[in-house]
């Protein structure tokens, strides 16, 4: 017989919600009224207002729509500014330190799993895939599609190790990449791991500011009448916004806005001040999803200097707010920022400080350059369309768990 999906009927789950601070769903008359689905629980890392965490919050938004009952557990909560989805719980309050700590986490995270019982798991990052892919094994029958959206670059090498174990011996039932280039990655993984891989393209909301530009400058704390320059990016080394902060001893008009939070702002704000910009640099901190359409209103260019992506929403999201963007030359980059073969950004080795700042000033001063460069992105919407990926999940639900369990019914 289904089992009941009523969360109110679960007194385990009850308890870790009410510890967890949790919110309850909204209710819809729509949805509410619509036959329940699979229960589905989607993975994180850490709960922060950053590019992973946009796109499991789509997807769940979109699962919750087509009438699945989505759950959403993050190992800790980073970001005291983060609006969790309804139905969130966590493990830790923070990051685990030291041993002791981080085996009670594994001990949260295990009951938490059982609580929920989830009849599939979405686990999302690295972290995400190899720690609550092990776990969920462990704590059920759910089967665990996992989602890579780190770069290689971010994992260490006997994570890639541990990973690509678990994907070969089947731990994970469904493996989603977010481009070719990260399948061409993943081309010489045994085929125990290639046969489990599919091509999900992410999908992006469109960005609509609710202020003007000179409004959106003056709540962000922007002059009025500078040349702004701007990124919106965790503040991590890989991210390579020194190259962004390079540009500025040349260009004496040029303002730049970081919009994130991370362990390189102390580096940064060292080096503008090293480089006698500091008076032109303006740290925003983490903003919410809804105020970047308002912080990519304040912009004139959408500098993107990233060492290493698999997608590069950011650099999407912007492109299609009518934001001309210069990204630093990556394969992905190619492949995800063009629309029937014409180029939604500039793209340049951003490393090399003058090829970098060229470009910027060819973007501010050739207005036909720029007018191309919005055409394209406007097609990145149809390119990259949320429904798109959603169904595409959907479709990769309905594959992987048990017939009876995803046509079962809330009682």
């Amino acid at each position: 017989m289904p089992r009941d999906t009523n969360s109110r009927a679960d007194p385990g789950l009850d308890l870790a919600r009410r510890e967890s601070g949790e919110r309850p769903a909204a209710a819809s008359g729509a949805i509410a009224d619509r036959p329940r689905r699979a229960r589905v629980l989607l993975v994180q890392t850490q709960a922060e207002n950053a590019g992973a965490q946009e796109i499991s919050r789509l997807v769940g938004a979109g699962l919750a729509a087509r009438g699945y009952d989505i759950h959403n557990l993050f190992f800790f909560r980073q970001s005291r500014s983060f609006d969790e989805p309804p139905q969130t719980v966590y493990c830790a309050a923070r990051r685990p330190g030291d041993p002791l700590s981080f085996l009670r986490f594994l001990g949260k995270l295990h009951r938490r799993i059982r609580e929920i019982r989830p009849d599939v798991i979405l686990t999302f990052q690295h972290y995400g895939n190899a720690i609550g892919g092990a776990v969920a094994r462990l704590a059920g029958p759910a089967p665990v599609i996992a989602n890579q959206v780190s770069a290689r670059l971010t994992m260490p090498a006997w994570l890639r190790g541990i990973d690509r174990v678990m994907g070969q011996l089947g731990v994970f039932a469904r493996i989603t990449v977010n481009s070719h280039d990260m399948l061409r990655d993943y081309s010489r993984y045994p085929n125990g791991y290639r046969t489990r891989l599919t091509h999900v393209p992410h999908g992006f909301d469109q960005k609509r500011p609710t202020m003007s530009k000179v409004d959106a400058r003056r709540h962000f704390g922007l002059a009025p009448d500078a040349i702004v320059l701007g990124s919106v990016a965790r503040l991590h080394p890989l991210k390579q916004l020194d190259a962004a902060l390079r540009v500025l001893p040349a260009h004496v008009d040029w303002t730049l806005a970081l919009a994130g939070q991370g362990p390189d702002e102390t580096r940064l704000r060292d080096l503008a001040a090293e480089l006698g910009v500091a008076d032109r640099v303006r740290f925003v901190g983490e903003i919410s999803p809804e105020q970047v359409a308002n912080f990519l209103a304040c912009l004139d260019v959408f500098v993107f200097p990233s060492l290493a992506e698999t997608f590069g929403l950011a650099a999407v999201e912007a492109s299609h707010a009518g934001v001309p963007v210069v990204a630093n030359d990556l394969p992905v980059l190619r492949e995800v920022m063009a629309y029937q073969g014409e180029p939604a950004a500039i793209l340049v080795d951003a490393s090399d400080t003058t090829a970098l700042g060229a470009a910027i000033t060819r973007v501010l001063e050739e207005p036909a350059l720029a007018a191309r460069l919005r055409r394209a992105a406007e097609g990145l919407k149809t390119r990259y369309s949320v429904d798109a990926m959603v169904d595409e999940y959907v479709r990769l639900i309905e594959q992987t768990i048990p017939p009876a369990e995803g046509s079962r019914r809330a009682g």
